[in-house]
C-alpha cells in the first residue's frame, strides 16, 4: 500500500522533471525574466488546534529556481517577507516551524515576522516586488484542516492519499447476513499470527470471547474503533471494551480535536493472511444475525491482507487514537437494548475465485472508484442501500446516466424508521422520473423478508459486486474513514446478485399474518415516540447524513 501525500507527489513530480531526461542545454527561467507563472500558492493550514494557532502555514510551489528577496506574502492588509533565498519545489513558510513540522512532510523555512492566517477567511496574495505572483482564497477555516487551493477543498492534516490496490485471481468467500452469522466468528477463530480488527462499534460478546482467547493464545490482536458513535456509546459495547483491555488486548478509539475523518465507519478484520470486509457492524444486530441484511466477504490473498494491515496501523498509529483506558475516563455510556431476532439461512455461503479483488478506501479513492465503474456500466445495475442522501448524490447520478443509456438499474432502499419517509420520497421520484424518460430504472422500499432490516452496502456493477462500509452519503463519500472491496467475476456478481433478487421479489410473495398488524402498529407508535427523544449527532453535534 501506498501513502501519497500530495506535497510529496509535488517533490516527485518535479525530481522527475529536473532529472537525467534534462538535456545540458536547457534553459530554465528565473525570476528575474518571469517571476510571474513561477511559484503557486499550494494550500494553507490557517486554524490548527494548538494554542494561539502555532503552525499555521502557507505552502508555495515554485516551478524553477527563484530567488524570493524582495518577495512578500500577504493577505491584502499585512504582509511578510519571504527570506532572501533561492527555492525549487515545494516550500512550506510558517512563523512557528517547529510546530508546523508536525502537520507537513514538506521542507519548512521560518519567516522572520509573524503570519497571520484568520480562521474566518483571507485572500492572500504572493508578489515579487511590485508584482503579484499569484492569489487564492479560502473562507471559514474547520480546525485541523488543510486547504488545498487547486481543489478548492479541505484536508485533514494527516490524510492519507492511498491508490485502490488489486490482485488477480482471489479465492473468496461470499456470504449474506443474517443467513451465516458463524462465518465470522469462525473466520476470526482462524487467526494464528495476528489479528486486526477495524469497526465502527463493538458490541457483540462472541467476537470479543475469540479476541480474548486469540490474545491468549498469543496471537497480535489489536482493535480499532470510533470513538464518537451516533448515538453515543453503548454500556454494552464499554462492557466489551473494558473486558478486551483487561485481558491485555491493545483498544484503541479514535477521538479527539486530532481525528483525521468524521467517523472511523469502516467494517473489517485481517486474519493472518486473510481479509474479513462486511457491510455490517460487529453487534448482534449485524454480524451477529438478529436482524439486518447484510454483504460480507473473506479474501484468501496475502497482498490484500497486507494492504488492510498497513491501513490498519496508518489509523491506529495517529495521534487521535486514544487507548480505551484513557478513553473512558470520566465518560458516560447509554443503555441499549440489543436484537433479538431469528432467521433462517436462505442463502449459503460460496466459495468461489474471483478474477479480480481491488480494495477501496475512503474518502482516499472509494467514491470515484465507484462512480468510474457505474459509469461503464454495459448490462445491470443493482444497488442496495440503507439511503441516498439525496438527487444530487453524485452516485446516483451516475445511476441515472447508466439508466439513461439502457443498463438495467434496480435501487432497493431500507425501510427502516429513521429513513423510511425519505426514502420514499426518493423512490416515488426515481419511478416517476424512469416513467417519463422510458428508463429500465425501478426503485422501491424494501419490505423485509428473511432479516429485519436493510443495512447493505452493496452494488452490483455488470459482473462485478462492490460491498463494505460506503453509504451512499456525502460523509461517508468524502470525510470517514471507510473500506470496501470491488469482486469481479461472473460468479461471485451472480451469487450477491441471486441475494439481492430474492430480497427484491420478497415483498411480493410474503403474506402477512392479520394478527401481526396490531403488534406492527404497537411497535411503530412505540418507535416515532423514542425518534422524538433521539437525535442522530457525529463529532461536535454534526447531525451526520448516514447510518449505523
Amino acid at each position: 500500500m501506498r501513502y501519497r501525500p500530495l506535497a510529496l507527489a509535488a517533490v516527485l513530480v518535479l525530481s522527475l522533471c529536473s532529472g537525467g531526461a534534462v538535456t545540458a542545454t536547457a534553459a530554465e527561467p528565473t525570476t528575474d525574466t518571469a517571476a510571474e507563472g513561477n511559484a503557486t500558492l499550494v494550500e494553507a493550514y490557517p486554524n490548527p488546534v494548538a494554542d494561539g494557532d502555532r503552525g499555521e502555514f502557507v505552502t508555495v510551489r515554485f516551478d524553477y529556481p527563484a530567488n524570493t528577496t524582495g518577495w512578500t506574502l500577504g493577505d491584502g492588509t499585512t504582509s511578510v517577507r519571504l527570506p532572501n533565498r533561492t527555492f525549487r519545489g515545494p516550500v512550506v513558510f510558517s512563523s512557528t516551524p517547529r510546530a508546523a513540522r508536525n502537520h507537513t512532510e514538506t521542507r519548512v523555512v521560518e519567516l522572520d515576522s509573524r503570519l497571520r492566517l484568520a480562521n474566518g477567511g483571507e485572500q492572500l496574495a504572493l508578489r515579487a516586488d511590485e508584482a503579484t505572483v499569484d492569489t487564492a482564497r479560502y473562507r471559514g477555516a474547520p480546525e485541523s484542516r488543510i486547504r488545498l487551493f487547486r481543489t478548492g477543498t479541505w484536508r485533514p492534516v494527516g490524510a492519507t492519499d492511498i491508490d485502490p490496490i488489486s490482485a488477480r485471481e482471489s479465492e473468496v468467500t461470499a456470504f449474506t447476513l443474517p443467513d451465516s452469522p458463524k462465518q465470522v466468528v469462525e473466520t476470526l477463530r482462524g487467526a494464528d499470527d495476528r489479528l486486526l480488527l477495524g469497526g465502527y462499534t463493538l458490541t457483540s460478546e462472541r467476537v470479543t470471547d475469540v479476541l480474548v482467547d486469540a490474545h491468549e493464545r498469543g496471537v497480535t490482536v489489536r482493535v480499532l474503533l470510533d470513538g464518537s458513535p451516533v448515538g453515543g456509546m453503548s454500556e454494552r459495547q464499554a462492557e466489551q471494551l473494558t473486558r478486551l483491555s483487561e485481558a491485555g488486548v491493545d483498544v484503541r478509539l479514535l477521538d479527539g480535536p486530532h481525528v483525521r475523518y468524521a467517523h472511523h465507519h469502516p467494517k473489517y478484520a485481517v486474519v493472518d493472511d486473510r481479509a474479513l470486509v462486511l457491510t455490517e457492524n460487529f453487534k448482534p444486530a449485524g454480524t451477529g444475525g438478529m436482524s439486518s441484511r447484510g454483504w460480507g466477504v473473506v479474501l484468501s490473498d496475502a497482498e490484500l491482507a497486507a494492504a488492510l494491515a498497513d491501513l490498519h496501523a496508518a489509523d491506529r498509529t495517529w495521534r487521535a487514537a486514544t487507548p480505551w483506558s484513557t478513553y473512558r475516563r470520566g465518560r458516560d455510556f447509554v443503555a441499549a437494548d440489543p436484537a433479538v431476532g431469528d432467521f433462517e439461512t436462505r442463502h449459503h455461503p460460496k466459495q468461489v475465485t474471483a478474477d479480480a479483488a481491488t480494495l477501496l478506501v475512503a474518502p482516499d479513492n472509494a467514491a470515484s472508484a465507484v462512480k468510474r465503474r457505474i459509469d461503464r456500466a454495459e448490462t445491470r445495475l443493482l444497488v442496495q442501500q440503507v439511503e441516498i442522501d439525496s438527487r444530487e448524490n453524485r452516485l446516483l447520478r451516475a445511476a441515472l446516466r447508466a439508466a439513461e443509456r439502457g443498463v438495467r438499474v434496480r435501487i432497493q432502499l431500507s425501510s427502516s424508521w429513521y429513513v423510511k419517509e425519505d426514502n420514499a420520497a426518493l423512490v416515488e421520484w426515481l419511478n416517476r422520473r424512469a416513467d417519463a424518460e422510458g428508463w429500465d430504472l425501478d426503485a422501491r422500499v424494501d419490505d423485509p423478508d428473511g432479516y429485519g432490516k436493510i443495512h447493505t452496502k452493496g452494488v452490483i456493477v455488470d459482473d462485478t459486486a462492490i460491498l463494505g462500509s460506503l453509504n451512499w452519503g456525502r460523509t461517508a463519500l468524502t470525510e470517514n474513514r471507510e473500506v470496501a472491496v470491488a469482486l469481479e467475476g461472473e460468479g461471485v456478481a451472480d451469487y450477491y446478485a441471486g441475494v439481492f433478487d430474492d430480497d427484491w421479489s420478497g415483498s411480493n410473495r410474503r403474506k402477512t399474518p392479520a394478527g401481526l398488524f396490531a403488534v406492527a402498529a404497537v411497535a411503530i407508535a412505540g418507535a416515532l415516540l423514542f425518534a422524538r427523544r433521539i437525535q442522530f449527532r457525529g463529532r461536535d453535534g454534526v447531525v451526520t447524513d448516514w447510518q449505523w
